[in-house]
């Protein structure tokens, strides 16, 4: 089932033109790495599909019963945002605010989606924690807890392990496809990291300054743009 449509879309800042004419859709259970030089827009598309940045052109399509208000976001990491000082439980329920409305509380079955998202992540022991005290491993797992509760569907990830130490990194992508295999939750990931994502991933969506590839992960590594990143 098509979840994710992206047409023609390109997005400028300040007349300066950083993706252009890029294509390509989400299906039910899809895992896309997207990958590119550093500047080639990756971030930029990401944030255009979710509608943090404005398109130029082309349009954005959710489909399948999937909202844009329903999407899972895990962002790339600022120092502020790591030193961010709230209990583990509040970060993870401030996933469900896109349905909360102007409701002022959560709900009780906010809540137990919360700890019910933590639970899967392992991490449960961790609520009533402070989240700058944890290590970077496990704010990434907070992180994910909580764009979970946003989502059953579909989440986006940008540079998810940057900073993280291997065993950590390994950790969080093997709880990355066990959400895609066991939970066909689909996947847009930005990773640098393509030889471990791949991995995972079943498509490839790699972007450069002139044109792109996207298509399964199998003929992306017999194409000559695959070919050259993989070496």
């Amino acid at each position: 089932m098509l979840q994710l449509s992206v047409e023609h879309v390109s997005i400028s800042y300040e007349r300066t033109m950083v993706l252009k004419d890029i294509s390509f859709s989400v299906e039910e259970g899809d895992y896309i790495c997207i990958v590119g030089e550093n500047g080639s827009g990756k971030s930029s598309l990401i944030k255009g599909i979710l509608g943090l940045t404005p398109l130029k052109e082309g349009k954005v399509i959710f489909s399948g019963g999937t909202l844009r208000a329903h999407v899972g976001y895990l962002p790339q990491q600022t120092q502020l945002q790591k030193d961010f000082p709230a209990s583990v439980m509040e970060v993870v329920l401030s996933g469900c605010l896109s349905g909360k409305g102007w409701r002022p509380f959560y709900t009780r079955e906010e809540k137990e989606l919360a700890c019910e998202k933590l639970r899967q992540l392992g991490i449960e022991d961790l609520r009533q924690r402070s989240y700058r005290r944890l290590s970077g491993g496990q704010q990434q797992r907070v992180l994910l807890a909580r764009a979970l509760c946003a989502t059953d569907k579909i989440i986006f990830l940008d540079e998810p392990i940057t900073g993280l130490d291997p065993m950590a990194t390994a950790e969080f992508y093997q709880l990355i496809g066990k959400l895609n295999k066991e939970h066909h939750i689909s996947v847009v990931m930005v990773s640098h990291d393509i030889g471990t994502a791949l991995g995972e991933a079943n498509k490839v969506l790699h972007i450069k300054k002139e044109g792109y590839f996207f298509g399964n992960k199998e003929d992306y590594q017999k194409s000559s743009v695959g070919k050259e990143l993989l070496i």
